[in-house]
């Protein structure tokens, strides 16, 4: 656990520069619109450690896969979203040395991250060898309104010297990713241009061995000003072209105490959103645009984008400075990653802040980030994360052929980038198909929180026909249990492989099951046509078929220890020497000092799986069954896992363990800025951060929809003197204020709204609020 990062309320500071934690800072001051996205490197060359990365969303290319065996099924490549152009670009030399805060003697240095605005700040003072001085200034944000475009103010002031200054404005294509399995760049030039204050680059991904997979083109475009003295000077610059770069390059002469400014305006177009015959022209035009709107247009402009994000999405909390930054830095994160705008895009689990799982598409979206966006964006946010599954299911049938399943049953992908599986893990690849049952859920989740039925007959009642085919196809009749079982699984827990009757997965599958059947009885009532159109599209054999699974749902065994009164995770659960983590604190985290053997063969479980159902399916449960399950399995739970800490803050908050509530939130929310899994500077756990927003809306809000209204049953942590959230719910945006034994609602926009306070009625009149005890 790292505790360098100065706690403020809005801001993530850097004070005093640690190169030790390079690596993690630039993760933390990560920059994205939900285009493009950047770590927060310096834009000068620096020799210390560091992880250089630029991404543009959409672009991708497939990794060779890297196993000693082959097996029917398995996936040909893993897709990652690779290492893009370096557009930021500036590095000064000053009478022949160059500026390198690795090299340099530091005397004052602050980076900052400013969440209100998404502009990157750093203020340093350095000494060179030569014994000269200077002040560097830097700010940077990439625009949420022109979303394919950056600007960078970076700015030094000679401090105790006259001299002369070389400075190289770069685009810098010749790229690789860290992690990589056999070292390959996967660019290729195309063109490459530079004029005077300009240049222009575009790279063309590699062709790949397999016919699914597409080739981009990304054209990167920069044009640049100077300024001395707040005076705009015309430098002659002299470009430099070398393979998958260029540059300009211009000297100046620098006089003591006067401030040299370079504003540098760039672009990313990508194929993916523009012809490549146009690209290139698109490119200088949209350069041209912001550079014409110029820096100070630029900044108001991103000021008051994101003021409109943080009026919709903020969350205050009174009393913990740490608490406090913690929620903003996640939810900040969340909102710069993914805008839902393009319903071809999703949530990589490291966003725009690092490599590692290859920024693609897990489940985590359907079963941890999809409320976020429910609550705290338009409903076509929502609605796209959703479209986007129903646009692979094609492929998630293909999927399913691979692995012998027919006649149109669909597994959806653990890893994706265009709905084809890239996960080389065959454990993960083949068996941790629970992943099918989180895509059905959301759907269950968006109506329900939306009231947009219309949605099924569009799109979900097809992606959920697939998804029951296949769990129709997946168990088997077992003659010794007179029951159907599913064989071979990994469920949410991944410390465990290959176990038979994972009880979260088969719960799930019988509650797909279900929920498919009602949704065709449903429709069927409601719109006849539309019903016979959808069973013709897919071909069901409406009869046969339904009667199959609805004998799977009368008829499926969930392991059970009746002496404890407990849900068993898996068959020979119990076999297991039953041991709490606090008896191996020296072992932990376990993931690093034990073998994957000893791991498998343990009970500690790397992340909530009966408890995961559970948190799903809370209604089905009484408060006594939860309490007994959950006092089986957290002591069991190592949380090795991103994802584990928020659900058993929910279920914590509901049991009235308020101290184990409040822990698991602070692990949860301050994980990446403090390193408690000493994993950041690999990026940011993006997907995780929904969770955090879980744990206070859901967790310490008790927010709920109980019969089509909003539920609310809070509590108040007793290091917080109040909390208050945002949320949208069916046209109203409501703000939600906790504080002592009071809640009160306030009805921002919209028209009068009934909720639930604890089971209580409480009717909110249009721009009104009530305060209720509880």
């Amino acid at each position: 656990m790292k505790n360098y990062i100065t706690h403020d309320e809005w801001c993530i500071v850097e004070n005093g520069f640690h190169p030790e934690h390079n690596e993690i800072t630039e993760s933390l001051m990560s920059l994205g619109n939900g285009r493009m996205g950047g770590r927060g490197n310096f834009e000068e060359k620096y020799s210390g450690k560091t992880l250089q990365g630029n991404y543009v969303a959409g672009v991708w290319f497939p990794d060779k896969t890297r196993v000693g065996w082959w097996k029917n099924g398995y996936p040909n490549y893993f897709a990652k979203v690779i290492n893009a152009c370096n557009w930021t670009g500036i590095d000064v030399e000053i009478e022949g040395e160059s500026i390198d805060l690795n090299k340099a003697k530091v005397h004052e240095f602050t980076r900052t991250l400013d969440m209100r605005t998404g502009v990157l700040e750093r203020i340093c003072t350095i000494e060179l060898a030569s014994g000269q001085t200077l002040k560097i200034h830097s700010q940077r944000f990439l625009s949420l309104v022109d979303d394919e475009s950056g600007v960078i103010k970076y700015s030094i002031t000679p401090l105790n010297f006259f001299g002369s200054a070389k400075i190289k404005v770069s685009l810098n294509g010749d790229v690789s990713n860290k992690d990589s399995n056999h070292g390959e760049k996967f660019w290729n030039e195309i063109s490459k241009e530079t004029g005077h204050g300009e240049g222009f680059l575009t790279l063309e991904t590699k062709q790949s061995a397999w016919e699914t997979v597409p080739t981009f083109q990304v054209c990167t475009g920069m044009k640049f000003d100077v300024y001395q003295a707040g005076e705009k000077v015309d430098c002659q610059t002299f470009p430099i072209k070398k393979e998958k770069y260029v540059a300009n390059e211009f000297k100046i002469n620098l006089v003591e105490g006067e401030e040299v400014s370079i504003i540098k305006f760039a672009a990313n177009l990508s194929s993916e959103n523009h012809s490549i015959e146009a690209l290139n022209e698109k490119t200088k035009a949209y350069v041209e645009k912001v550079a014409t709107k110029g820096f100070d247009t630029m900044l108001a402009e991103q000021i008051a984008a994101w003021a409109k994000k943080w009026e919709g999405n903020d969350i205050q909390i009174e009393g913990d400075v740490a608490a406090q930054q913690a929620i903003r830095f996640n939810i900040f994160q969340l909102q710069q990653t993914y805008t839902g705008e393009d319903a071809r895009l999703n949530i990589g689990p490291k966003g725009f802040t690092g490599e590692k799982y290859g920024g693609v598409t897990y489940w985590d979206t359907e079963a941890y980030c999809l409320p976020f966006y429910l609550s705290t964006s338009e409903q076509k946010v929502a609605r796209n994360l959703l479209v986007y599954r129903h646009n692979h299911l094609q492929k998630a049938i293909e999927n399913a052929e691979k692995l012998g399943f027919s006649s149109g049953a669909a597994l959806y992908p653990m890893v994706t980038m265009n709905g084809e599986e890239c996960h080389n893990e065959w454990e993960i690849t083949f068996e941790e198909i629970h992943r099918n049952g989180a895509i059905a859920y959301a759907i269950f989740d968006y109506i329900r929180y939306t009231g947009d039925s219309q949605y099924l007959a569009e799109y979900g009642l097809e992606v959920l026909t697939g998804i029951s085919r296949f769990w129709a196809q997946r168990v088997n009749w077992s003659a010794d249990k007179a029951k159907y079982v599913m064989l071979g699984v990994t469920g949410p827990n991944e410390y465990e492989n290959n176990v038979n009757n994972n009880w979260y997965t088969n719960y799930l599958a019988v509650w797909c099951l279900k929920y498919t059947l009602e949704s065709f009885e449903g429709l069927k009532k409601e719109n006849q046509s539309k019903f016979d159109e959808i069973i013709s599209k897919t071909n069901l054999n409406f009869s046969a078929e339904t009667q199959k699974w609805q004998h799977i749902i009368d008829n499926m065994y969930f392991p059970f220890d009746e002496e404890r009164q407990v849900i068993l995770q898996q068959d020979g659960f119990l076999d297991k020497e039953l041991l709490r983590v606090d008896e191996i604190a020296a072992h932990r985290p376990i993931n690093q000092k034990w073998s994957w053997d000893r791991i498998l063969r343990s009970c500690f479980i790397k992340q909530a799986d009966v408890l995961q159902g559970m948190y799903f399916f809370e209604e089905d449960f009484s408060l006594d069954e939860l309490r007994r399950n959950f006092d089986f399995y957290e002591p069991m739970t190592v949380h090795e896992s991103s994802l584990s800490p928020c659900v058993h803050v929910i279920h914590a908050a509901r049991l009235g363990k308020k101290e184990k509530a409040y822990e698991m939130y602070v692990r949860t929310a301050r994980l990446d800025l403090d390193d408690y899994n000493n994993d950041t500077e690999d990026g940011l756990h993006i997907t995780s951060m929904a969770g955090t927003w879980l744990s206070v809306v859901k967790g310490f809000g008790g927010m709920r929809v109980k019969n089509d209204k909003l539920s609310f049953e809070p509590f108040l942590p007793e290091q917080w003197q109040g909390f208050s959230f945002r949320t949208g719910f069916r046209g109203n945006s409501l703000n939600i204020s906790i504080k002592g034994n009071t809640i009160e609602i306030e009805n921002i926009t919209g028209d009068e709204i009934t909720v639930l306070v604890y089971g209580k009625e409480v009717i909110v009149s249009a721009k009104s609020s009530a305060l209720v005890s509880y």
